[in-house]
């Protein structure tokens, strides 16, 4: 397996932009349309992370686009926050995993430096971590996420809520009520560092 570059750490937002387009640490490469950075508001004070691109974010380069972004950003203005203000949006995985299926460990463990630059360059107040994937991955546990719910952990410091990925949300109806109160402790965290 070929090695990311080094120097992650020291990058700025462009030059670590342009090494994660550049990435060829792993096979996820050879399949994808474009990298998918992440997006938005890079003086938020909220950061949403989720797992991986699907086929329409590879396609646009975005994260969080098509039915589960619409559900998404609905949560967001729930909250008085929009996709390009106030919130910045990234995933776990860089690059679309073939046929949408479950990030493997080596793909995390090459992509995770990234997003480590990523949550130390914008410096949120609150990461609100969304799926299992991008939850375990933060959180380095392989506790289910039903388990990790209605609770704030830590990501270097950062203050972290858990919830379910807006794609299984659309699956699963009932545990929007669930992912609500995820949103309403976050906001209350936040009200707490105001």
């Amino acid at each position: 397996m070929r090695q990311r570059m080094p120097g992650v750490t020291e990058m700025d937002w462009d030059a670590l932009g342009q090494s994660v387009a550049a990435c060829r640490a792993c096979r996820l490469c050879e399949g994808r349309t474009n990298t998918v950075f992440g997006v938005g508001d890079l003086q938020a004070d909220w950061m949403v992370i989720g797992e991986a691109p699907g086929e329409n974010e590879d396609l646009q380069g975005e994260p969080f686009v098509g039915q589960a972004g619409k559900l998404l950003d609905n949560m967001l203005a729930a909250l008085a926050i929009g996709r390009r203000k106030g919130v910045y949006i990234a995933n776990v995985l860089k690059c679309r995993p073939p046929g949408n299926r479950n990030p493997l460990p080596e793909e995390i463990a090459q992509c995770e430096p990234f997003l480590r630059r990523q949550v130390e360059l914008l410096q949120p107040k609150i990461i609100l971590a969304m799926g299992r994937f991008a939850v375990q991955t933060l959180l380095q546990t392989t506790e289910p996420l039903g388990r990790l719910r209605g609770r704030v952990h830590r990501y270097h410091d950062v203050p972290v809520v858990v919830t379910y990925h807006p794609a299984y949300l659309l699956r699963n109806l009932p545990d929007k009520a669930k992912a609500w109160a995820d949103l309403c402790l976050a906001q209350e965290v936040m009200r707490k560092l105001s």
